[in-house]
């Protein structure tokens, strides 16, 4: 399992084929309560740095982009009911979508945790 971030403020840990996408633990503190996430379709086609959802805080909307190109397999379902989950666990239950993915070698691109850490600072 690797994990790996992005300039935008996206974790995405990969398993084989399939990355799990959420948003980091920082950007979650810079939105505050959040109170809206709008989730992609199943199926739905992503290129790298495209749309891919969106999350709604008391402060702002902002955009979540794909850190990968590739499809939308699974969402998760328990944000519709209780968006503050990203809030009280961005990095674990609080993520927000599983995508096949299309091209391992864009993963390159990505930071690891050290390099996002120092990114943030």
């Amino acid at each position: 399992m690797t994990v790996k971030y992005t300039k935008e403020h996206e974790w995405i840990r990969v398993e084989g084929d399939t990355a799990t996408v959420g948003i980091t633990e920082h950007a979650q503190e810079q939105l505050g309560d959040v109170v809206f996430v709008e989730l992609p379709a199943i199926g739905k086609k992503l290129s790298k740095g495209g749309d891919a959802a969106v999350v709604e805080s008391v402060k702002a909307a902002s955009e979540v982009y794909a850190p990968v190109t590739g499809e939308v397999i699974a969402t998760n379902g328990d944000l519709e009911g209780d968006p503050a989950l990203v809030n009280r666990a961005a990095e674990g239950e609080g993520w927000f979508m599983k995508i096949k993915l299309a091209d391992k070698s864009e993963l390159d691109d990505l930071m690891d945790k050290a390099a996002y850490d120092k990114f943030v600072s």
